[in-house]
């Protein structure tokens, strides 16, 4: 920062041996001290009401029970509502007080919602954020007002706020490995060409972003293996296949399918098959999430695989806020291990899925 300067004048002031009393100092010099004194009034406030980015991480006092909340970004699928009944599931069993909202995909009600459980007084928050970048006001807000947060499953713009500094951590899965473990199952069971139509989550979200980061990561060394086609389907099922459609009928000789989530594939596979073509041998299906449809469809051989993304968050995300709440330091990313499902397990794994 641009430090001001002062200057104060040179001259020294004449003596006049007519006139009594104190040396009176240049017109000059008075404005330069009052500025000064204005100015340093001016520094003190600034840093007693420093800006929310300077404060502390804000603490977790310990205590045997606590208001917590969890700010849902949607339920309109299997994971989010499995999600959201684990962290139920764990909250009565802690014996803990859940304030929970759901966003309904809306990034703006997130925030709202957000700002709703600082007006209600909880201890700490937990935020599955819509998008990166539009809920940071949200993560901002709680820290400004002496709440803590964790991220679940989502995380928010590394550049706006950082772990450890802005909130405690993030729990949730390596998506750029999912994307690329989905990648590497997709190239051994077509021999490595593929011509691939891509189903991308949320736009603007961590798990989109990601997942088709490191998809791409995994193929840029395998020239035969082409995204022809990509598009959103918001991880939605209705408009996977509605977008699943109509890049088909744009891409007639497309052979794969790679979706961001299971509700896109699973509405990929009508659209597949809603074109007179058989899923799982005319276009190949490799997904992210594990969900009960996409493993059924797995074992009757619609989809290829599908990666794990583990819903239950409850347990890890309570263990983490007590241990936060016992001093300790807590990791930046606190991973959540994922599964793999293919032809060789899904039939086994029906019973324990959501």
């Amino acid at each position: 920062m641009e430090q001001s300067r002062f200057r104060y004048g040179s001259a020294k002031p004449k003596k006049n041996p007519r006139q009594m009393g104190p040396i009176k100092l240049p017109k000059e010099n008075k404005m330069n001290r009052r500025s000064f004194l204005l100015l340093s009034a001016g520094l003190t406030s600034l840093a007693v009401a420093a800006p929310s980015w300077a404060q502390e991480l804000p603490k977790l006092k310990q205590k045997d029970k606590y208001k917590v909340g969890f700010a849902q970004t949607e339920s309109n699928n299997p994971w989010r509502i499995a999600q959201t009944e684990s962290m139920k599931a764990q909250a009565q069993k802690e014996g803990w007080q859940l304030v929970y909202t759901d966003a309904a995909g809306s990034a703006a009600k997130q925030v709202a919602d957000v700002n709703s459980m600082i007006a209600q007084g909880v201890d700490l928050i937990f935020l599955a954020p819509r998008e990166e970048k539009p809920l940071i006001p949200a993560v901002m807000n709680a820290k400004k007002a002496g709440i803590p947060v964790i991220l679940l499953d989502r995380s928010v713009d590394p550049n706006l706020a950082k772990p450890g500094v802005d909130y405690v951590t993030f729990i949730g899965s390596d998506f750029v490995q999912e994307g690329k473990r989905a990648a590497e199952a997709l190239d051994k069971a077509v021999g490595g060409k593929a011509k691939i139509i891509q189903l991308e989550g949320t736009t603007g979200s961590s798990p989109a972003n990601d997942r088709a980061k490191g998809f791409k990561e995994y193929i840029k060394d395998h020239p035969d293996m082409q995204i022809v086609a990509s598009q959103s389907g918001d991880f939605v099922r209705d408009k996977g296949r509605q977008v699943a459609e109509t890049l088909l009928q744009a891409h007639p000789d497309a052979t794969a399918i790679y979706a961001h989530n299971d509700e896109m594939a699973i509405g990929a596979i009508a659209a597949v098959e809603a074109a007179g073509k058989k899923p799982g041998k005319d276009i190949i299906i490799v997904s992210i999430d594990g969900e009960r449809d996409a493993l059924r469809a797995v074992a009757d051989g619609k989809m290829l695989a599908t990666v794990e993304c583990n819903p239950k968050f409850g347990p890890k995300a309570f263990e983490t806020a007590k241990r936060y709440a016992m001093g300790e330091k807590i990791e930046p990313w606190v991973i959540n291990p994922d599964r793999f499902f293919d032809a060789s397990n899904a039939k086994d794994m029906i019973a324990d899925s959501y």
